[in-house]
């Protein structure tokens, strides 16, 4: 993942304006399509724990691993969760292998993935496909690429930033692109499940005999 992530204080910028427009949408509507029957999700690139901890919230029994690389996200992840025993929280850089933990009914991330160059995104959508359980659902709440760059300075305006306040760490892919790349691995169901600008909810399911 992008270096610029292991600065603190980026981090702690980030964390302070995290309730961007629209976000909570989008979480909102990812919680829908994680089913309310999950016994064990996987968050990738779990910054400060947030999403994990909406799901636990709306589903007490869930036990979670939540990965991220940041120094500071984890301490953050980890303080949240320090009197919680079902949820774990490992270092991890989504730019390398996933590593063995087990299969799960979920897989969940948001806005993380896109700081990963695009062959890196296709093969960590394999390696959730093969952690997922048969009937298991992938939700990746994400920053994606619009379709022109006029649309790209609409979302931008609509954020109230410039092109110099622009993240240099995104490598933002389209939405259809990447809903192709779940099609080719095996996921079906795949849509995107939700859509603001340049935020999209992307979605999955693993077969029950794949």
């Amino acid at each position: 993942m992008a270096r610029e992530w292991l600065d603190p204080d980026r981090v702690v910028q980030y964390l302070a304006h995290i309730d961007r427009p629209h976000r909570a949408e989008g979480e909102a509507v990812l919680l829908e399509f994680v089913p309310p029957t999950v016994e064990r999700i996987l968050d990738l690139g779990t910054g400060d724990g947030r999403l994990v901890a909406m799901i636990r919230a709306d589903r007490p029994h869930v036990e979670a691993v939540a990965l991220d690389f940041s120094p500071t996200m984890l301490a953050r992840a980890r303080e949240r969760f320090a009197r919680d025993p079902r949820v774990s929280v490992s270092e991890h850089d989504l730019d390398t292998p996933l590593p063995d933990l087990g299969t799960f009914d979920a897989v969940v991330s948001s806005f993380a993935i896109h700081h990963c160059e695009d062959a890196r995104k296709r093969a960590l959508y394999q390696e959730v496909f093969e952690r997922l359980r048969p009937g298991g659902m992938f939700c990746n709440l994400e920053h994606v690429a619009s379709p022109t760059p006029r649309l790209h300075a609409r979302f931008l305006q609509a954020l109230g930033l410039t092109p110099a306040d622009e993240d240099p760490s995104n490598r933002l892919a389209p939405v259809e692109t990447q809903l192709q790349w779940l099609r080719d691995i095996g996921f079906e169901d795949v849509d995107c499940g939700w859509k603001w600008l340049e935020l999209a909810l992307l979605v999955g399911v693993r077969p029950m005999f794949a």
